[in-house]
């Protein structure tokens, strides 16, 4: 038998499982974009907030917010994105506020492919750190809702992708460095000035790698280059002050606010939070065990491969390594740290993994595929559990236990069919992604959502609604759309005859047996199922000593009319605990 017939074979077929594997990730990736309970940060809402706020204006600067000291929040260019993918807030959806974000992470998915193609010579290791960058759990929970971090992660990575795969642009003198600086302007304009620090390490590692660390001529050739690239982009963003009419509070809400405030200890020393606290170095590190998500052993193996070939390594990975080392040591500076802060050095991270993927020992991928079976399995479990809590209502079609039959299916492969291991691990890594999005999704349909006949009873009245972190009551914008939506502090456990006595009408949440309480001359509008977050620490030692899972991630939300409320300054200035 001839073998070349059969590598060409070989060859279109895994060209054709990654072609397919790419559009799968696509679809992931926009499926469930609107839901109302699709992974994201907390900060979606405030921003959603200024957004609207900014947009009724008319006006693009200053950015308006009813919130104190969360106006000038961030810089303005992801408000004004916003701004023009809603159409000055004409199309008020969270699809049309969070699809530029899944651009951009798909954007950065493609340098990644042609990156891991160009460093190997391989298609198939580009397919796989493009995949292995989507497969991310934090990829997925940051890079598509209407946050910075998209944006930021691909305009961040931009530069080191030009300079990696054009090499020659090492030599340029002016025009490549102006070009990366109005790159990495503009990702300043979506997250921080501060970002220069990272980037300057990042791009001053880069050249002196490629001088072969000959600081005198590293000082010579390619100082002044880095120079140009930093003072445009800082320059760029000076713009915000030129341009907004209230420069003042720029500099008090964002520079001094939001960003030399995060080297505040805020009561313990810097030693002691760097050290023991929440925010201590060590939680930060292990962010890049935690990032990855389902990925995590491969993450880690590929350091351990790394570091056991350090005297190996190729000038690819070690200018991988060097931007990684960039955004850890800039971030840890500071007393407020967050895995959030690394996002923008995981594309690297994918990318070393897709270049070491062959020789990543098999038993790690089988780790992750029994891991990823487990969260199958958990889904599952939910699904039927609710169901059965829920008989009267029909909460998952067929379609959804054939998605996880098919993922169980392909992990079982996998795990018994070595050569389907390794190509198969990001794909069920994508499909429980999917399968989760899945899982949420009757929480968007007509279980989670108020009937039509409530939500145009509420459309232009006042609502008061549960709210848990500051601006989250934006949320039920999209729940109730044109009504008059204010927040109330959930943390005070008001009960139905303490929130009748307040607001006119009003939503309450209700564990999913409860009955709503009685009150005096209270209508009940309308009602719908949703999931709770976070969980006091004393529900999640419940959900998992006692088992009571349902009752702590899941609620029963009621529209309630009272007609005995007390007079609107009370009211107004509960509201006032969730801004």
């Amino acid at each position: 038998m001839n073998p070349r017939p059969m590598k060409l074979a070989e060859s279109k077929f895994r060209f054709a499982w990654y072609v397919l594997t790419c559009l799968l990730a696509a679809f992931t990736y926009f499926y469930g974009l609107d839901s109302e309970h699709a992974p994201k940060n907390g900060d979606e809402y405030p921003y959603e907030h200024i957004v609207r706020l900014t947009a009724a204006s008319g006006e693009l600067l200053p950015l308006q917010s009813q919130m104190d000291n969360m106006r000038n929040t961030k810089p303005p260019l992801l408000f004004w994105q916003g701004i023009a993918s809603t159409g000055w807030g004409a199309d008020w959806s969270l699809w049309q506020l969070r699809y530029p974000s899944v651009i951009y992470t798909l954007l950065t998915a493609a340098m990644l492919l042609l990156l891991g193609r160009k460093l190997s010579g391989r298609i198939e290791t580009g397919f796989i750190a493009a995949l292995t960058w989507l497969a991310f759990l934090t990829t997925y929970r940051y890079g598509r809702p209407f946050l910075t971090n998209a944006p930021e992660v691909f305009w961040l990575f931009l530069p080191f992708f030009v300079l990696l795969y054009w090499r020659q642009t090492f030599l340029s003198r002016f025009v490549i460095p102006l070009l990366l600086g109005i790159g990495i302007g503009i990702g300043f304009l979506y997250k921080s000035f501060a970002l220069g620090l990272p980037m300057t390490l990042g791009l001053t590692g880069w050249y002196l790698q490629q001088r072969d660390y000959r600081v005198a001529e590293f000082l010579k050739q390619d100082a002044l280059k880095v120079t140009i690239a930093i003072a445009v982009a800082v320059g760029m963003f000076a713009l915000w002050f030129a341009v907004d009419p209230d420069p003042q509070a720029v500099w008090q809400e964002f520079v001094v606010g939001e960003n030399v405030g995060k080297f505040d200890p805020h009561g313990p020393s810097y030693l002691s939070k760097l050290l023991w606290s929440g925010s201590s170095i060590w939680s930060y590190t292990a962010a890049f065990l935690t990032n990855p998500g389902l990925l995590t052993f491969p993450v880690v193996a590929m350091f351990v491969l790394v570091y056991k070939r350090r005297s190996q390594l190729g000038s690819d990975e070690k200018l991988l390594l060097i931007l990684i080392a960039a955004f850890f040591i800039s971030f840890a500076l500071p007393s407020q740290r967050s895995g959030r802060y690394l996002l923008a050095a995981m594309p690297a991270v994918a990318l070393l993994c897709a270049l070491n993927w062959q020789f990543i020992n098999r038993k790690v991928f089988v780790a992750t595929l029994v891991l990823s079976g487990m969260v199958v399995a958990g889904l599952a479990y939910l699904a039927m559990r609710l169901q059965t809590e829920l008989a009267d209502a029909q909460l998952y079609p067929p379609l959804f236990w054939l998605l996880l039959a098919f993922t169980a299916l392909l992990l079982l492969a996998a795990l018994f069919m070595p050569g389907l291991t390794r190509p198969a691990v990001n794909v069920v890594a994508l499909l429980v992604l999917l399968s989760f999005a899945a899982f949420l999704r009757p929480f968007d349909g007509p279980p989670g959502n108020f009937s039509a006949d409530a939500q145009q009873y509420a459309a232009g009245k006042r609502v008061w609604v549960p709210c848990n972190f500051r601006a989250k009551d934006e949320g039920h914008r999209f729940v109730l759309p044109g009504a008059d939506v204010h927040g109330y502090a959930e943390f005070q456990n008001f009960t139905v005859a303490d929130l009748s006595a307040r607001y006119p009408l009003f939503a309450v949440r209700l564990p999913l047996r409860d009955e709503p309480q009685a009150c005096d001359g209270c209508k009940i509008i309308g009602q719908r199922l949703t999931i709770r977050d976070r969980q006091s620490s004393a529900e999640v030692k419940a959900m998992f000593r006692e088992g009571k899972v349902l009752q702590t991630l899941f609620a029963r939300e009621v529209l309630m009319e009272s007609p005995r409320a007390a007079n609107a300054i009370v009211a107004q200035s509960m509201a006032e605990a969730c801004r």
